[in-house]
């Protein structure tokens, strides 16, 4: 084959393959619902924002719409005083990170209980019931067993098995 003829087969090669790619890079934006052009601020949008799952804390976890428990960080449930029914938002991030955010609290209710220990747990037992609490409140508020605390449970679940300490009960003559 002459050198003449294999520039003419090279160059309808090239035509067809940027024929093709067109056409790809036109499917592709019709699929994202952007141009191909905008197509690499999209996807590093969706790289950095993450994968996101909703779900519902039950006290410890986050479990989704399909069952699957998400473990949420004792310190982030304490500080937020998260309640068992509080509704999250899970940002999974590329590097495999987790970010909770707290996106819809149920309605609570204050109860005054004592600190309990037992079965290697700390437990809180108010209005006749014992509810679990996490161990990393306990510690925050430096919490032992027969010290008063404020716990918040769900308003309209007579069945939650976890409350969270919203704060230690100070008695008269016990600050030093």
């Amino acid at each position: 084959m002459e050198d003449k003829s294999k520039i003419e087969v090279v160059k309808q090669l090239l035509e067809t393959a940027t024929a093709n790619l067109a056409s790809a890079k036109q499917i592709l934006g019709e699929l994202l619902g952007t141009s191909f052009d905008d197509l690499p601020a999209k996807v590093a949008g969706l790289k950095s924002e993450g994968n996101v799952v909703e779900g519902v804390f039950n006290g410890e976890h986050m479990l989704d719409k399909d069952g699957r428990k998400y473990p949420v960080p004792a310190n982030y449930a304490s500080k937020s005083k998260l309640v068992a029914g509080d509704v999250l938002k899970l940002t999974i991030q590329a590097d495999g990170s987790f970010i909770f955010k707290q996106i819809g609290p149920v309605e609570r209710k204050k109860l005054i209980g004592t600190v309990v220990y037992e079965n290697d747990e700390y437990k809180v037992v108010a209005g006749g019931k014992s509810y679990a609490v996490l161990m990393a409140s306990v510690t925050y508020f430096k919490l032992k067993p027969g010290d008063q605390t404020t716990i918040l449970v769900p308003e309209n679940d007579d069945n939650a098995h976890w409350a969270a300490i919203e704060s230690a009960v100070i008695s008269p003559g016990s600050e030093g």
